[in-house]
């Protein structure tokens, strides 16, 4: 009767673990999300201009 009753406390505290384990993947997961959204608003209001960044020609010895 016992050993049955330590299987059953044993499942509870298996599905409690991985209820909390799913729990802080979902957070993880938001807290990503909001990270590229914010970082997505604030390359939209970047201001790109038409020149490039290197020279054209490289400079003659």
């Amino acid at each position: 009767m016992y050993e049955y009753e330590i299987s059953q406390l044993r499942s509870a505290e298996l599905i409690r673990k991985a209820e909390q384990e799913r729990l802080a993947r979902e957070a993880v997961r938001s807290r990503r999300a909001a990270r590229r959204e914010t970082a997505e608003h604030a390359a939209e209001g970047e201001v790109h201009t038409g020149r490039p960044r290197r020279h054209r020609f490289p400079r003659t010895a």
